[in-house]
């Protein structure tokens, strides 16, 4: 193994978290995201004589994680879940919790409602700290597109929260008037 090919190997590992990051915006399921990455570290792997120094690595296999999505976006669909993992705080109260957990599964659900599209934009640009310059050359898009993307993401999460949160609110607000009517209110 040459020393430029061990330098990509390590460049590659050292990438991991934020490749796996991106995998999981697109895919929602950890088990899913793992496959889609392990493919993308493969096809990157196999051409790597191909890339070009003079390019980011991360945007390339970023760009090899979107393709390796579309490619297998049918197959990855019937698959996809989202998970959250459960938390415990033994003693204290929970109302603090709950809630916090509410908007984030809130936010879980609005994020993985996103097209695809939607969620590889906001992960890039949100989480990865991408300029819409880097984000517009990293999908192969243009940068209007970045933005309008964008726009209609953080919309849509916003709205879903706010749907979520109206509900909540007239669903223990309805609740509390049927107890009140049936006299089964304590205080």
């Amino acid at each position: 193994m040459s020393s430029a090919q061990r330098e990509f190997q390590s460049a590659l590992v050292s990438l991991l978290p934020r490749l796996r990051r991106f995998a999981r915006s697109l895919c929602g399921a950890s088990d899913l995201s793992e496959d889609v990455l392990q493919t993308a570290l493969e096809r990157a792997l196999r051409s790597s004589a191909g890339f070009d120094p003079a390019r980011r690595l991360d945007s390339w296999m970023f760009k090899i994680i979107q393709n390796v999505w579309i490619d297998n976006r049918n197959e990855f669909a019937r698959r996809r879940q989202v998970q959250i993992e459960e938390a415990e705080h033994i003693g204290l109260d929970p109302t603090p919790f709950l809630e916090a957990r509410s908007d984030l599964v809130g936010v879980v659900r609005a994020f993985s409602d996103l097209a695809p599209e939607q969620r590889a934009v906001l992960t890039l640009v949100v989480l990865e700290d991408y300029s819409y310059q880097e984000a517009a050359e990293t999908l192969a898009i243009p940068i209007g597109t970045v933005m309008s993307r964008l726009a209609r993401a953080r919309a849509a999460i916003a709205e879903a929260l706010k749907s979520s949160h109206q509900t909540d609110e007239d669903g223990r607000e309805n609740g509390q008037k049927d107890l009140r009517e049936n006299g089964q209110e304590s205080g």
